[in-house]
Order: C-alpha cells, then structure tokens, then sequence
C-alpha cells in the first residue's frame, strides 16, 4: 500500500529512469501542465456559467486530494503523513461554506476561485516536477527533482525517494529488465 511517509534514502540508493521512464515522466509533466493551462484559461473568462463551478475545475478535485500530501511532503521534506490532504479538505470546506454563506448557493465564485488557486498549485509543482525529472534523470520520485538539481547544481548530496504510487516504479523496473 503506498505510504505518504517520507522515507529518504543515500544518495546514488536509487537508479535513475531510463529512457522510456523519463519519456513517461514528460507525458505526465505535460499533462498536469496543459490541465494548468486549462486552468489559467477559463482564469480569464468565468469560473461559474449560469450559476455552477465549470466541469474543469471539478475534474482536478478528486486527483488533487489525493496527490497533495505526495506533493507537500516528499517535495517539501516533510512527514506530515495525511494532514496535507486533510487541511486540503477543510480549506475547501470552509470556501464553500463562506461562499454558500455569502451568496447563498453551494456553487459559487469563491469556491471556485478557491479551488482553482488549489489546484493550479498542486499542478504547477507536480507538472514541473515530472517534467524536471524528466530532463535530469531524477532516481526515485519525481517530486525530489528539485532537490536533485539542487545537488546537480551545488555539488551536494541530496536524499532520495522511491516513488511509491502511479505506474513509475514499475516502468523503471521493466525497463532495468530489458536492459538486463
């Protein structure tokens, strides 16, 4: 079962992706960031249509709670377990309740708005994340690729991840196989 726990590991623990790993890495980069340029398009337009929050910006709640307390945590060196996701859900509650409370409709502009902020955060570090990881074979979990050009960059030994959801890590195990 895959774990919010930050277990860091040595440096050079890890073996870097392959190239069909990275090339996978990018795909995933490049989605979360054209989910991101959604987003920022209909930023400029309306959040609401005829009173109800855009399909688009419903479609990234769910994955959002779910990757956010990957995202905090292994991105930002912290063991906070769940309560990334959990704050994450009592931020939108209290939105929706100020919002419902303001305008007297569950779906409102600063839920909306609300949601939209959330997101375009969760997306931005985890699209440029992957695509990061892409670029500088980062081993492990991609959420550690700044960390690694921070050591690429500095010299230093940076702690290392293994990526324990999505289908990374068995993508890098067929492909060490292949080679093999």
């Amino acid at each position: 079962m895959a774990s919010t726990d930050l277990k860091l590991e040595d440096v050079g623990t890890l073996t870097p992706p392959g190239l069909i790993g990275r090339l996978v890495r990018l795909i995933f980069g490049g989605l979360s960031l054209y989910y991101v340029y959604g987003l920022w398009s209909i930023w400029n337009q309306k959040l609401t249509v005829d009173g109800h929050i855009e399909p688009l910006i419903w479609n990234g709640v769910f994955a959002s709670l779910l990757l956010v307390s990957y995202v905090i945590n292994i991105g930002y060196c912290r063991d906070w377990k769940k309560m990334p996701a959990l704050s994450s859900f009592l931020y939108l509650l209290i939105i929706a309740l100020i919002g419902w409370q303001s305008i007297g409709s569950w779906e409102n502009t600063i839920l909306a708005t609300g949601i939209a902020i959330w997101e375009l955060y969760i997306f931005i570090h985890l699209g440029l994340s992957f695509v990061l990881a892409a670029i500088i074979a980062t081993p492990g979990c991609e959420m550690r690729a700044f960390h690694h050009l921070y050591g690429v960059v500095t010299g230093t030994n940076t702690k290392e991840h293994h990526c324990q959801i999505g289908p990374l890590s068995a993508i890098d195990r067929w492909e060490r196989k292949l080679i093999e």
